[in-house]
């Protein structure tokens, strides 16, 4: 099963019940001002309702408080909404941002705080993010991927909540839960209450991969949990709080509003990507298995329009690797591995869908290139959480060999992870 952003899009709008980007205006020179927005009203019972749309849960604990929010470009709801055009009274469904809402319902919002990608989600993985202005709503930005990832007691001051709502994509080292974490800590010293507005996660429907180990821990990595971790960002900070990962064992008071008619294995498709070089939910469904390369000398696609859904190189042998790209400069991507440089490799993109990690492609990789010497680079290992994984590839290991090697450390991830969740 391979799902798609493009197919069914007003379905899957109708669905989910969530949807992308700012609020969609009315252009038609005739239309009249807008009268009224009321929260969306749920109908079908099997409709997935993310956190953001239950307003009715989190709104009255938000009113005559200073707020502080965590977002970005995924964090939006939809509303109902009532205008008049030509005339004639018109009842749609617009999608709106969760910070131009709440601006909307008049809660006091004193600073939006940006992960890494920003707050509009389109810097470069890794690239350093500014503070600013808000352009639409004039509100101050807060960087939490530039001097610092973790709010400073200045920039607390004055809050009475803090509200959380970041679409995540289940693997370790997607840095919103390494925020999360920093944000947790942080509200935690502050006396702040913590808010997660909770939403489903599309690798969700399995755990998989190395643990990672302490010593290896790093901002793309910081707790012991597997490759593909399999929670959402309310379980997640569930067993934040519960394994005592804050500093000096503090805890973060937390308040999650759950996803309605959720578990971990239904069918979820992200209606807006949640950063520049997950562009689908194919590359969401290979990211886990492909992000592994980021560690190697070989690229995963970035600088095309394809990333996470190929990898290639110069030196893969064409006769081995039929398929080819040439990486440029891209939205996300401002120098891509091996820029202006022909690459062969693989395509993925029809791929059966994913229940657990692909190493096969990795080894593959390893085994035919040229370049075993200095295949690997250290990032490898802050990705993998373990050196053992570099080392086993190096000595030979097959994909089954080093999966079983997992196994006693997934079962006992697992039982520890069975005390937070929050959906079967």
């Amino acid at each position: 099963m391979q799902l798609t952003f493009f197919k069914n899009t007003l379905l899957l709008f109708l669905v989910l019940g969530i949807s992308c980007g700012s609020e969609i205006e009315k252009k038609n020179s005739t239309s009249e001002t807008q009268q009224t927005i009321s929260e969306i009203s749920y109908k079908d019972s099997a409709q997935i309702v993310v956190g953001a749309n239950q307003t009715e849960k989190y709104l009255p604990l938000l009113k005559g408080k200073k707020v502080g929010i965590v977002a970005n470009q995924t964090s939006i709801l939809k509303v109902n909404t009532i205008y008049r055009e030509n005339g004639i009274e018109v009842f749609d469904l617009i999608e709106k941002h969760l910070v131009d809402f709440l601006h909307s319902k008049e809660i006091d919002i004193k600073y939006v705080f940006a992960p890494e990608h920003g707050f509009r989600g389109i810097a470069d993985a890794g690239e350093l993010v500014n503070d600013g202005i808000d352009t639409k709503t004039g509100l101050p930005i807060l960087s939490l991927y530039g001097k610092n990832k973790k709010p400073t007691r200045q920039q607390l001051e004055g809050i009475d909540i803090m509200v959380f709502d970041i679409q995540d994509v289940g693997a370790r080292f997607y840095t919103y839960i390494s925020s999360l974490h920093y944000i947790m800590e942080a509200c935690a010293e502050a006396g702040i209450p913590l808010l997660i507005l909770d939403r489903p996660n599309p690798n969700g429907h399995y755990i998989d991969g190395p643990i990672l180990e302490i010593e290896h821990s790093s901002f793309v990595g910081m707790h012991p949990v597997p490759v593909v971790h399999g929670m959402t960002i309310g379980e997640y900070a569930q067993m934040i709080n519960g394994q005592g990962w804050l500093t000096n064992n503090i805890s973060c008071k937390l308040t999650i509003i759950s996803v309605k008619n959720y578990t971990h294995h239904t069918p979820y498709s992200l209606p807006i990507k949640p950063s520049p070089n997950l562009p689908n939910d194919t590359a969401i469904n290979l990211y886990p298995s492909l992000c592994f390369f980021e560690g190697t000398y070989i690229s995963a696609g970035r600088g095309t329009d394809t990333q996470f859904q190929v990898f290639g190189a110069p030196n893969l042998p064409s006769e081995n690797y039929h398929f080819s790209f040439t990486p440029q400069e891209n939205e996300g991507a401002k120098y891509p591995k091996f820029k202006n440089e022909l690459c062969y490799g693989e395509d993925l993109r029809n791929e059966e869908y994913l229940e657990k990690l692909n190493l096969e492609w990795l080894i593959e990789a390893y085994v035919t290139t040229g370049k075993k010497d200095d295949f690997f680079n250290s990032f490898f290992t802050k990705l993998a959480g373990t050196k053992k994984l570099q080392q086993q590839i190096e000595q030979g290991y097959t994909y089954k060999e080093i999966r079983k090697t997992w196994y006693k450390d997934l079962e006992s991830y697992d039982r520890m992870r069975q005390q937070y969740l929050l959906y079967e």
